[in-house]
């Protein structure tokens, strides 16, 4: 079977192939062939590519060919062959040795077997060799070291074994990466000696074997050596005087048998991010300084003999996301951890006691995972949900402690057993009474965060309606009896029983004070729940034909839709008729309040007021500005690739497929790391009205030209790729879709404006004078013609959204830019 063509209709095949898209070609003759991700799917046929004679670029990833042609390996003036993440089988024919003039080969991601051929030898141009995520097998070839101008190796997760070709270390002067991460390969830290130019080196899930000294040179900054059979003391590293330490980003030895004392190099190595020595068989010590470490990211020091207090110092470390510190002998009190960024805390199975600081409480709800099991904490008062005390906090559910060391019962005496009760008793009791004190004190106490209006506690208990709610553009009423009555669903908090009064009473009885924007689907308002809970409420304003039932169970699904780059769905409310949906509060506001300077809320600049512009309101903006971001096409870039890969997911990663309706640069939000959040996806459908209402109601600007034609009744996924468009214009120029001054007065709007200039090849007049003049121009006008081909007026002519991130990722600036 040969080769189909899933997109054909991209192209003209009647054209002369030097116009097809991807095909660049030089006297007619074609140089580079670009068919990435196209769905191409079999044999490539024979008498095809093999007779493009001066081809010296192919790259055929991402799709799922399975084999070559015979006449393939004629192609003697490759230099660059990229066929990953395809389906290709069986062994790698000794053939590859004809490509002499080969630069890059990468054949990671398919299902290869068998050995890497020894004729792999002839290719003495390869600086870039990627055969990861195979099924190669036996040893590395002898061969390899003939390519003395590798500057990258990874021959990672293949089932290679043997030892490494003698002299290894020292064959390739320019190597600057090495990764044989989880193979079988065995060998000494002596295989790495020599490579003088090796920044990163990964070996992990290997059988390496002594001590780890000679691995430590010049000029590494990642060093992986996890998983292995490396052994000794550790001490044999702190006298490397020789390995400068403050190169090091990353480190991890965990999982060898390493022992002795910690090594007190650590406290030099200051740009540090990442360290973990988990499981190895260190001698007893104290917690090391490593409050000097402040980039710390991730500090794993999980079963290494730790004793001692877990020091308050540890708080310094601004910037730690995971701390697992669990299977020790830690002693003393849980300190009182001040970090922002933490998402992972593990101490478990450690001789930690007292009450765990409830400063740590109201953070883990929004950590990615927490564990407290095994110690003699004790936990009074808690909303965990029962699923969460049982992994998290393992013990007694119904009493304090809850997170009790099972050896430690075993200790006591049966006589105490009537005691234990009532001393439990008694400590549930204050503990209620003080959950009441504080309840009753904590309503009238304004947070400081935000100032709004509050009703007396007493009256919000016999709260009836309905209620009516006035915005600048519409009225909506809530037709609700009784406030208490009516639950909000908040689906990772289902035990903490919110009802429609605790939404009342988050946001001042939707006060316009609370207002932050009134868009297509209704006004969205800000609140704080009980606990500190921080959200953005959307009322579904204009109505729904779906039935509670029906509405509930969209919402419900939505709630399930997870995705780095989207804006989850945190809960909602079906209060009467009305359908309120409850996100997480984005402080850093969306893409049109930051690319056009606008207050949070602010939809269009005639609505910018300075006397309603709260200062709390104008600190997200503030903060994004303040470090330079908006003003890097780095930046800019990761929101407009974040936001392709939001839509991809909704397209092509759901089922059925979810269309947006709607994708503009209000719908792009900015969560507290500066990550795009797309939302308001999936909405459309709880609404449950006629598709052509969502044509009808487009947002002006982002509203394709099909939708201008009556018999035009369904968006498709095609209508949200011309939305996109229009957001990456926005993202390059810095201007508004419409009503905004552009150089040429005869057009109206952005995406005539910037698509007559590329037609031009003027591209750069376009684009935006905060980004201009930084090296990078050349990879803006692509991303315009990458808009350029968004919003072509046909959609059949418009590319998928898993292409345009493809298309994106291939002019990603460099991290160092």
């Amino acid at each position: 079977m040969g080769l189909s063509l899933n997109s054909s209709k991209n192209y003209n095949f009647s054209a002369h192939v030097c116009t097809w898209q991807g095909v660049f070609c030089e006297e007619d003759s074609v140089v580079k062939l670009v068919a990435s991700g196209l769905g191409l799917s079999g044999f490539i046929p024979d008498t095809s590519i093999g007779k493009l004679k001066k081809l010296e670029s192919l790259d055929l990833s991402n799709n799922k060919i399975t084999g070559f042609p015979s006449d393939f390996w004629s192609l003697g003036s490759l230099k660059f062959l990229n066929l990953s993440n395809n389906l290709i089988s069986g062994a790698l024919p000794n053939n590859i040795g004809n490509f002499g003039l080969l630069e890059t080969l990468d054949l990671s991601m398919n299902n290869f077997s068998g050995e890497i051929p020894d004729t792999i030898s002839s290719l003495l141009s390869l600086q870039v060799l990627k055969l990861d995520g195979n099924h190669f097998e036996s040893s590395i070839p002898l061969g390899i070291l003939n390519c003395r101008s590798l500057v990258s190796i990874d021959l990672s997760s293949n089932q290679l074994n043997g030892s490494l070709p003698e002299g290894f270390g020292v064959a390739f002067p320019k190597l600057k990466s090495l990764n044989l991460a989880q193979n079988g390969i065995r060998g000494q830290d002596s295989d790495f000696s020599g490579m003088i130019s090796t920044k990163y080196l990964n070996i992990s899930g290997n059988r390496f074997q002594g001590s780890v000294f000679g691995v430590f040179q010049e000029p590494l900054e990642v060093i992986d050596l996890s998983k292995n059979q490396f052994e000794g003391h550790i001490s044999k590293v702190q006298f490397n005087s020789s390995f400068n330490w403050s190169n090091l980003v990353y480190l991890d030895l965990s999982e060898n048998q390493l022992s002795g004392d910690f090594f007190s190099n650590l406290i030099e190595a200051q740009n540090l991010k990442h360290l973990n020595l988990a499981h190895n068989q260190f001698y007893e010590h104290y917690f090391p300084e490593i409050r000097v470490i402040s980039g710390l990211e991730h500090l794993n020091l999980s079963e290494t003999d730790l004793v001692g207090h877990i020091p308050a110092e540890i708080s310094e470390l601004s910037c730690l996301k995971t701390l697992d510190l669990s299977k020790n002998r830690l002693s003393g009190e849980v300190p009182i951890f001040s970090i922002k960024s933490l998402l992972v805390l593990d101490v478990s199975y450690n001789n930690l006691s007292g009450e765990i600081p409830d400063s740590l409480l109201e953070k883990l709800p929004w950590m990615e995972r927490f564990n407290f099991s095994y110690n003699n904490l004790s936990l009074c008062a808690s909303e965990f949900s029962p699923q969460t005390l049982q992994s998290a906090f393992i013990g007694s559910l119904n009493s304090c402690p809850i997170a009790a060391n099972p050896d430690l019962f075993r200790k006591k005496a049966p006589q105490y057993r009537g005691l234990k009760l009532a001393l439990a008793l008694a400590i549930s009791l204050v503990c209620l009474l003080v959950g009441l004190l504080f309840l009753a004190f904590g309503c009238r106490r304004k947070t400081r965060m935000w100032a709004v209006k509050q009703d007396p506690c007493k009256e919000e208990q016999n709260i009836s309606g309905p209620f009516s709610f006035q915005t600048d553009s519409t009225t909506w009423v809530a037709d609700v009896k009784h406030a208490p009555s009516v639950p909000v669903v908040i689906f990772e908090k289902p035990l903490l029983n919110f009802t429609f009064a605790d939404l009342l009473s988050a946001t001042s009885h939707f006060d316009r004070d609370t207002l932050l924007a009134e868009g297509r689907f209704g006004p969205v308002y800000r609140g704080f729940l009980t606990g500190g809970i921080h959200v953005a409420v959307k009322v579904l304003v204009h109505g729904s034909t779906l039935t509670e039932q029906e509405a509930a169970r969209e919402l419900e699904l939505l709630g399930r839709i997870k995705h780095p780059n989207l804006l989850p769905l945190t809960g909602y409310c079906l209060a009467g008729d009305q359908r309120i949906a409850i996100y997480d509060y984005m402080e850093n506001g969306n893409l049109q309040n930051l690319l056009h300077d606008l207050p949070l809320g602010v939809q269009r600049t005639e609505d910018w007021s300075t006397d309603t512009w709260e200062e709390d309101d104008r600190e997200g903006i503030r903060n994004v500005k303040s470090d330079g971001s908006v003003t890097t096409w780095r930046f800019r870039h990761k929101i407009a690739l974040g936001t392709a890969r939001a839509l991809a997911f909704l397209h092509h990663g759901c089922s059925p497929p979810i269309i947006h309706r709607d994708v503009k640069a209000s719908s792009v939000y900015l969560d507290s790391n500066l990550e795009p959040r797309l939302s308001d996806f999936g909405l459309a459908k709880v609404f449950g009205n006629d598709p052509r209402d969502d044509i009808m109601h487009g947002s002006p600007g982002y509203v394709p030209p099909e939708f201008l034609q009556p018999e035009v009744t369904t968006p498709t996924p095609k209508s949200d790729v011309y939305g996109f468009g229009v957001v990456l214009f926005e993202l390059i120029t810095g201007k508004k879709p419409i009503e905004d001054d552009y150089p040429d007065e005869r057009e109206r709007n952005l995406v005539a404006w910037v698509r007559g200039l590329v037609r031009k090849n003027q591209g750069s007049k376009a684009i935006d004078p905060k980004i201009r003049g930084t090296g990078q121009e050349s990879q803006m006008e692509e991303a315009l013609k990458i808009g350029y081909l968004c919003t072509a007026d046909l959609p059949s002519k418009r590319p998928s959204m898993q292409q345009v991130v493809g298309l994106l990722k291939d002019i990603e600036p460099d991290t160092n830019q």
